[in-house]
C-alpha cells in the first residue's frame, strides 16, 4: 500500500477521475456516513457533495488528505491535521480514516493507520490523538486494538456530536 496527497486542481479542484474514485469510497461507506450524519443522504453521496467537503477540510492549515492505493487502486483515505485548533493541544490528529466496505476487516485500516502514525513518527511528533463518536462502537473497537487509549470525552467542534477521545503514544511499541 503506498499513500499519495490528493492532487488538487488550480483552484481547488480534484482530477474529475480522482473524485469519482472518492466519491465510490465514501458511498460504499453508507453505514458509518448514516451514523455521522456528515452527508443529507447517505444512499447517495453526490461528487459535488465529497468535493465540498474535501475542500473544507483542504482549507484548514496543516489538513492533508492521503489517498491509499494498492495495485493502483483506491483502498482508503484519511484526513490528518498536523496541527489541532487548539494551540494548546500538541499532537497532530486523524481526522477521518476511510476504508472501501468491500475491505473491512482485511487488514487495510490497520495498514493504513500504521502508515500514517509512521508519517507522525518520521515528522517527530511523539503522539497522535483522534475523536471518534460515542455511537460507533466498531470504530472504538478497532482503534483500541490498534494501541489507542480513552483519554476524555468531548463534542465536535462542528456539529457537536459526543465524542470519545484517543491518543497513542508513537514511541510505544506497535499494536
Amino acid at each position: 500500500m503506498i499513500l499519495e496527497q490528493i492532487p488538487v486542481l488550480d483552484g481547488g479542484a480534484l482530477p474529475g477521475t480522482v473524485l469519482t474514485e472518492v466519491t465510490e469510497l465514501y458511498a460504499s461507506n453508507r453505514e458509518f456516513f448514516a451514523l455521522s450524519g456528515d452527508f443529507p443522504d447517505p444512499e447517495h453521496i453526490t461528487e459535488e457533495q465529497v468535493a465540498a467537503a474535501l475542500a473544507e477540510e483542504l482549507a484548514r492549515p496543516t489538513a492533508e488528505v492521503l489517498l491509499a492505493r494498492s495495485e493502483g487502486r483506491l483502498v482508503g483515505l484519511a484526513i490528518t491535521l498536523g496541527q489541532h485548533p487548539n494551540p494548546e493541544d500538541p499532537d497532530p490528529w486523524i481526522g477521518l480514516l476511510l476504508v472501501d466496505a468491500k475491505l473491512h476487516r482485511g487488514g487495510v485500516g490497520r495498514e493504513l493507520a500504521r502508515l500514517i502514525e509512521d508519517r507522525f513518527r518520521t515528522a517527530g511528533r511523539e503522539a497522535v490523538r483522534l475523536a471518534i463518536l460515542e455511537s460507533n462502537d466498531q470504530a472504538g473497537w478497532f482503534w483500541t486494538n490498534l494501541g489507542y487509549e480513552l483519554i476524555g470525552y468531548a463534542e465536535d467542534l462542528e456539529r457537536q456530536r459526543p465524542c470519545v477521545l484517543m491518543r497513542k503514544e508513537l514511541n510505544a511499541p506497535s499494536a
